[in-house]
Parts: C-alpha cells; structure tokens; sequence
C-alpha cells in the first residue's frame, strides 16, 4: 500500500490522492466541494500533511467558526 505522507509521495500522487478522495468536484453546483478542493492545496503543495489540514478543519468546526448562521441553541 502506497504512503500518504508527504515524504512518501511526489506532488502528482498526492494531486491524485485528493482528486480520488473528493470525487467528481465539478460535478457538485453548490460550490462547496471546490472549497474542500482548495482546503487540501497546501499537501498537495508539500507544506502540510493530510492530519494537519483535517485536524485544523475539526477544530473550526467544533468551535464553530466560519459557519454563518449557526448559532449555539439559545436557552
């Protein structure tokens, strides 16, 4: 099984590697698969791994940041 770390993988593995696991991105007319897209630019460049990106989008969501709208329930 290949490697996903970025030591283990050239630039076009690692393009393949999000292209695979995202799917048909222009097939989506929400707009949103293109922000995850862009959300994986930085391994696919080499300068983070697949965990770092995914624990930083985590830790957003958890706290709630850059979701409009989306408000703890009131009380």
């Amino acid at each position: 099984m290949a490697g996903y770390l970025i030591s283990e993988t050239t630039r076009e593995e690692r393009e393949k590697i999000v292209a695979e696991s995202l799917g048909n991105i222009e097939a989506n007319c929400d707009g949103c698969m293109a922000g995850l897209a862009e959300m994986y630019q930085d391994y696919i460049e080499g300068k983070k791994e697949l965990r770092q990106i995914n624990m930083e989008f985590n830790a957003r969501y958890v706290k709630g940041e850059d979701m409009p709208g989306r408000n703890r329930c009131p009380m």
